[in-house]
């Protein structure tokens, strides 16, 4: 079950946290993975990694937000059989705190970027009349989350344009999801806590774990095997679908 083999996967921004952990189950599970990044080195890294361990992995240098480096790259890898769209930063502040450049950063990554990645990868999978897409959106795109204007606003329009696209591409045979993680243990996590906190690092770290029902943040590699099932063969009757992945925190945070 869950086998990629055969299958050409484009993970964008997989050198690191959530979509280095889904390019390194991809290749493992023998997926073809393509990593568009904007930092080399972190992809360089990543591609050593799957191909150290018998798998087969590309890194591409590429702006998300730079639709025409985008579009480049995907006719360049020329087939595509699964679009993980994970590119993403993001912005601590609420609307006040949110200047217009602020704004336009998190929009061109967070919304350009997936709008990109899909206007590129669709015609390729319209004409093989199969294709598996999955958006990486979050809990901020369905419940209020403290000081996080502009990653909410991106994330909800990650949840809008995955419902858009999969109602208008399921009879072109693509299926198009998304994932919504709460709190996830990555390196900006880390650096987050680090900068706004110093000194008290395992404090902050404490608390934000605790306001996760669960008790603790999800693990990359959690993440990671969702995406791998609904990428795969066996989710083959799943479109349309949101699926928070949240230590019950939308429902259970009472």
């Amino acid at each position: 079950m869950f086998n990629l083999t055969g299958k050409t996967a484009i993970i964008t921004g997989g050198g690191s946290g959530i979509g280095k952990a889904i390019s390194l189950l991809f290749g493992a599970q023998g997926a073809e993975v393509h990593i568009l990044e904007l930092n080399a080195a972190a992809a360089t890294a990543v591609v050593e990694e799957i191909n150290a361990a018998g798998g087969k992995a590309f890194e591409h240098a590429v702006n998300v937000s730079n639709q025409e480096e985008m579009q480049q790259t995907v006719r360049a890898i020329g087939k595509v059989d699964i679009l993980v769209n994970n590119a993403g930063i993001a912005h601590v502040g609420n609307l006040e705190n949110c200047s217009a450049e602020d704004f336009e950063r998190v929009y061109s990554v967070n919304v350009k970027g997936a709008y990109n990645a899909l206007y590129s990868v669709i015609p390729l999978m319209k004409a093989q009349q199969n294709g598996v897409i999955l958006n990486l959106a979050s809990i901020a795109a369905q419940v209020g989350i403290t000081d996080r204007f502009a990653y909410s606003m991106s994330k909800g329009a990650i949840a809008a344009m995955t419902l858009s696209v999969a109602r208008d591409y399921i009879a072109s045979g693509i299926r198009c999801n998304s994932i919504s993680p709460a709190r996830v243990h990555t390196p900006f996590v880390d650096g987050f806590i680090a900068k706004n906190y110093p000194g008290k690092e395992e404090e902050m770290f404490a608390k934000l774990s605790a306001s996760q029902p669960i008790g603790r943040m999800a693990k990359p590699e959690e993440i990671a095997k969702l995406a791998l099932y609904l990428c795969s063969d066996e989710a083959d009757f799943i479109t349309g679908n949101d699926y928070p992945i949240d230590g019950g925190f939308i429902k259970l945070n009472n």
